[in-house]
């Protein structure tokens, strides 16, 4: 995968494959604005995770880390897989990554 094209996918779709690992996809069915937002709070939380580790701020990372981590179970790429989900559950997961992470501004 050369930088800014898309990576490749299993042939389910469900995985992404980088650098010859296995990653689980964003949930495809998942709104552009929705996936968009998402990405930026899981963005400005990894920058959070370094800022913590460089400021040996224990208390900030787990914060962090938890950040991100809501943010990949709502993307679907951590939590239930995605493709085992309803319809009602990959939208109620989404929700309510966002609501979480959007009242934590």
């Amino acid at each position: 995968m050369s930088r800014g094209s898309p990576p490749e996918h299993t042939s389910d779709g469900h995985y992404v494959v980088i650098d010859g690992r296995r990653w689980r996809a964003t949930d495809p069915d998942l709104p552009a604005d929705a996936a968009a937002r998402l990405r930026t709070h899981l963005m400005a939380a990894r920058r959070a995770v370094g800022a913590a580790l460089r400021a040996h701020d224990e208390e900030g990372e787990r914060e962090a880390r938890r950040r991100v981590h809501t943010a990949k179970v709502a993307l679907g790429e951590r939590g239930a897989p995605w493709w085992d989900q309803t319809d009602a559950e990959r939208r109620a997961r989404w929700l309510d990554g966002l609501a979480t992470l959007d009242g934590e501004l």
